[in-house]
């Protein structure tokens, strides 16, 4: 039976028994702006005039968009006020749902009390109980003697017992007084006042804390503070006490607004007690786009010592940071010039038994280029102009200028043929550090290729599923004349791996200073295997090989190549499955008669919280490494982390980790210990111990989530899912 309480009631005469319709009168109430009408349910309806209806066996309340069950309802129309017993289930608008025993609302206002209620918040951010609930309004709630957990229902191995709790459901913020924060029964953290989310949004506030122990700095705790300053813009501002040097204060701010973002990093151990000094470290990126054809950018970083990384650093990955960039630049792009301008140099951090040196600095590096089509040709030029700077080496400035001209003498859709020519032109203007003695120099070398190839389709059917195939064979020759370089001077030049980009280049060197003489022909055939659906490519296998017919004088300090066959290479990659990828190349050197580089990386990824890695890398004379690591559930609740990376030729890990995982439904627990090399005879050792609980915060020494995925390609929170991968047989 529906009965509407209209806004304008004043009086009302129904009565309803056993089930019998009634009739009803009405006069005019002012009506309430904006409110609408109530609208009850129920087996059973009892109205008494003027005052009240009560509503009895299912029944239910709706009015501006709260819905209210339970077992017997008593509403006062005129009041707008409504008292439920038994049962009572409160729907906000909101999403919200709180039940308990008894419940008074004014359905108007909002405003109202529960007893002993439950609150059941939206998505996986948990649920609150209290002895009592005052209601604010529908978007706050303040309870008392309450507790509050992310398990569900009938679990409560993790909660937050406070004295009163606050809940703001527009901020999503919940604030409790007098926590303690229980797991297992058994309180590990007491706080007079805390504030935690109620969603994943930003919110400012303090961040769990994050400790840990090291080898060098002894007890290490870092407390930060996240400050969401604007939708645009927040900070992290964290102080860490580092037990044997000192406290240290590190601080984040990034900002996004129309056409520019950055980050700006400022951190600080002044007197630090091992060293006797104040350890720095300041970083800065900037993106700005000016207008629709000009941007710039800037990219800094700076330290106070070299050894900044080695003893403060919490990663591998920062302390083997051996040049840190100091860069600003713009680009234009207009009227089809492509033109870029830069200033770059390096602050490069030496370990005093392996020192290396600098890089140049380019003060100023400025670059353009353009292209375009003339009679089916293309016409295109590019040019460079840098300043290197050094304080030990050779330094001078350097003007490259090359135009092109290349023109299609075949261009189908499965054929092309295309001639090149290019016109190198550098000119060397030597600086006052020049204590080679070097004159000032130029060079103009032509330079001659022909790159070729073909494509050819079929349909495929692999495994009972149907592919596209290609094969793709492709020649590339190359002609560059002898022109003696021994008195050019070396700022950017190296030799390059020969890889599947390097082999039709038209230099057998990268950067500027040397370009090789070359009269060769490189042949390749590469197969591609493609989805028919979406056209991703699951799988590439190339096959290349140069063929040189002279031996080449330009060398780098090192024997040069050799007539012949020079070099071969071998390179595959795809999904061998959907949940195994492969990667390996094979580059074997003709005039050495041997294997001058060769890599194997294989990933298997079944599921989230399964992975396998296996690397292997070999570079003769320089490295030899090989890299495994994994996560991977060994039961229903417990999981494996670790990686393992060695070096054969130092005859030493560079980088250990071990550890276990623990996961449950509204939890997860880690032990990790991690072992990195640092500098040549230093090594860092940590160990982390976290309770994290879900949706909540993580309690424990150190950031383990951060160790293992930057140590564990594919590695995943299983507890982001809430459930525990299937254990493998």
């Amino acid at each position: 039976m529906r009965f509407r309480v209209l806004p304008t009631l004043a009086s009302l005469l129904f009565c309803v028994m056993h089930n019998a319709h009634a009739a009803t009168a009405a006069s005019g109430v002012p009506a309430v702006p904006g409110e609408t009408e109530a609208v009850l349910d129920a087996d059973r309806l009892v109205g008494q005039k003027d005052s009240q209806i009560e509503a009895t066996g299912e029944a239910t309340l709706r009015k501006d968009g709260k819905l209210i069950r339970a077992d017997k309802l008593l509403y006062m129309p005129n009041e707008r006020e409504v008292d439920a017993q038994g049962g009572v289930l409160l729907e906000q608008p909101s999403g919200d749902k709180i039940s308990g025993p008894h419940l008074h609302m004014n359905m108007t206002t909002g405003r109202g009390e529960m007893e002993q209620p439950q609150f059941k918040f939206q998505g996986d951010f948990g649920r609150a109980s209290g002895s009592v609930m005052e209601i604010q309004d529908k978007q706050h709630y303040s309870l008392d003697n309450a507790t509050y957990t992310t398990c569900p229902a009938g679990n409560d191995d993790w909660q937050l017992n406070m004295g009163t709790l606050q809940l703001d459901r527009v901020d999503q913020v919940g604030t409790a007084h007098n926590a303690t924060v229980e797991f297992k029964g058994v309180p590990f953290i007491y706080a007079p006042w805390m504030d935690f989310p109620l969603d994943s949004g930003r919110k400012s506030g303090f961040l769990a804390p994050i400790q840990g122990t090291t080898s060098n700095g002894g007890l290490d705790v870092t407390l930060p503070y996240y400050w969401n300053i604007a939708p645009n813009a927040d900070a992290t501002i964290a102080p860490r006490e580092i037990s044997k040097r000192g406290v240290q204060l590190n601080n984040e701010f990034r900002y996004l607004g129309a056409g520019y973002s950055g980050i700006l990093n400022a951190d600080i151990l002044p007197n630090d007690h091992l060293s006797n000094s104040n350890r720095e470290h300041f970083a800065v990126k900037h993106n700005q786009a000016i207008d629709s054809s000009t941007s710039g950018y800037v990219n800094y970083e700076r330290v106070s010592d070299n050894a900044y990384y080695t003893d403060l650093g919490t990663s591998i990955f920062s302390t083997a940071q051996v040049n840190l960039l100091q860069e600003a630049g713009a680009k234009f792009n207009a009227d089809g010039w492509n033109s870029s301008i830069r200033v770059q140099q390096y602050q490069t951090l030496q370990d005093p038994a392996a020192p290396i040196v600098a890089p140049y600095a380019r003060m100023p590096e400025l670059n353009t280029s353009t292209a375009t089509n003339l009679s089916g040709a293309t016409l295109a030029f590019t040019g460079q102009y840098v300043d290197f700077v050094h304080p030990t080496m050779v330094d001078g400035s350097r003007l490259t200028l090359a135009p092109s001209l290349s023109y299609p003498l075949v261009s189908e859709p499965a054929v092309y043929v295309t001639p090149k020519l290019t016109l190198s032109s550098t000119q060397y203007t030597m600086g006052a550090n020049n204590v080679a003695g070097l004159p000032n120099a130029s060079r103009n070398l032509p330079l001659f290729s022909v790159d070729s190839g073909m494509s050819f389709e079929r349909d495929a059917n692999f495994f009972g599923s149907d592919y596209l195939q290609t094969l793709e064979p492709r020649a590339f020759y190359l002609y560059v004349p002898y022109r003696n370089q021994t008195l050019l001077p070396n700022f950017d030049t190296a030799l390059p791996d020969f890889n599947q980009t390097q082999m039709f280049s038209e230099n057998r060197f990268v950067g500027g200073d040397l370009i090789g003489d070359a009269n060769q022909i490189t042949l390749a055939t590469t197969t591609r295997v493609l989805s028919k659906n979406s056209g991703a490519e699951l799988f590439n296998l190339t096959l290349g090989q140069r063929f040189s017919f002279i031996t080449p004088q330009v060398t780098l300090n090192t024997p040069g190549a050799s007539m012949g066959i020079s070099d071969t290479l071998l390179a595959v990659s795809g999904n061998m499955t959907r949940a195994l990828s492969l990667e390996t190349a094979i580059d074997y050197n003709n005039s050495t008669s041997g294997t001058q580089q060769y890599s194997w990386v294989a990933h298997y990824r079944p599921e989230p919280g399964k992975t396998f890695n296996f690397g292997y890398q070999y570079q003769r004379d320089i490295y030899q490494q090989i890299d495994i690591s994994q996560q991977w559930p060994i039961s229903q609740h417990w999981g494996t982390v670790a990686r393992m990376n060695y070096s054969f030729l130092d005859k030493r890990l560079l980088n250990a980790v071990g550890g276990l995982e623990y996961n449950q439904s509204c939890w997860a627990l880690r032990f990790v210990a991690q072992r990195f090399v640092t500098t040549t005879f230093q090594s860092i050792t940590g160990f982390f111990v976290q309770l994290e609980l879900n949706n909540f915060m993580p309690f424990g020494t150190g950031d383990p989530i951060s160790v293992l995925r930057q140590s564990i390609p594919g590695y995943s929170k299983v507890n982001d899912n809430h459930a525990s991968p299937q254990v493998t047989p």
